[in-house]
């Protein structure tokens, strides 16, 4: 399994690399969302972090920032998912004598691993907005956001792999997908929101995600869920990468695939 798990997980890298605009598209999208968003509800929004050094709106939006890049990275290497349907790659891939288990190894290890190198890029930035950093601190935020990653893209998988069209995946994702960011308490803390909105916010395993990476880069108590420390923020993360990976599983086995 781990060889032609690797293979798959080599395709995807290089495929990658040598499609530019996802480059662009990964990183920079979420920047020019993170500056104009930030700047431009600094003024305006009240900041949970105020009563810290420094605590303005971009800083509090900077995790958040973190999240949509893995997202984002998530949603393009899903998509080739369709395109391998409809090029044929995928079905001759089910038809090899490689595990099936081996394609969600692939895909998902691949895809994850692209998106928590790009959120790393962004998140060496880090320091020169002035996050108190530590040592064990950036370990905590490479390895929460590679579970994160895996979890996102596995999601990604799960829904692309039903999907017989890009616009229906794009669809989703206007849906679904981005509305899992917004509710993470990227834009506005759940403190803040309405009774019925923040119990959905509370629902969210991306709202941990998030508290754990806040924890992390601005070294007090979750300014979002404050009762979510460290632990638990990795733990819920880390089992909502695990449920995904086995729904991946599942749906594989399950169903192989159309045309």
């Amino acid at each position: 399994m781990v060889g032609p798990a690797f293979a798959l997980l080599k395709r995807e890298v290089v495929r990658f690399l040598r499609q530019k605009h996802r480059i662009i598209g990964a990183l920079g999208t979420p920047l020019v969302f993170w500056f104009l968003i930030g700047s431009g509800l600094g003024k305006s929004f009240n900041s949970p972090l105020n009563g810290l050094a420094g605590g303005d709106y971009l800083r509090y939006f900077f995790p958040g920032t973190l999240i949509m890049i893995i997202l984002f990275t998530a949603i393009f290497s899903t998509i080739s998912i369709i395109e391998d349907r409809k090029e044929g790659f995928l079905q001759g891939v089910l038809v090899s004598p490689a595990p099936r288990s081996s394609i969600v190894m692939g895909k998902v290890f691949g895809g994850a691993l692209l998106a928590w190198v790009q959120a790393l890029i962004f998140g060496a930035a880090a320091p020169l907005l002035g996050f108190p950093f530590s040592f064990t601190g950036a370990l905590y935020v490479m390895l929460i956001m590679a579970l994160a990653s895996y979890a996102l893209t596995g999601l990604g998988f799960f829904i692309a792999w039903r999907m017989d069209s890009t616009q229906g995946f794009h669809a989703v994702m206007n849906l679904f997908l981005l509305p899992l960011w917004f509710l993470s308490g990227a834009l506005f803390p759940p403190d803040g929101a309405p009774a019925w909105l923040r119990a959905v916010m509370m629902a969210n395993p991306l709202t941990y995600t998030l508290t754990g990476l806040q924890n992390a880069f601005f070294g007090a108590p979750s300014v979002s869920v404050a009762y979510a420390g460290f632990g638990f923020s990795l733990a819920v993360t880390a089992a909502f990468a695990v449920v995904m990976h086995v729904l991946c599983l599942m749906s594989v086995k399950a169903r192989g695939t159309k045309g």
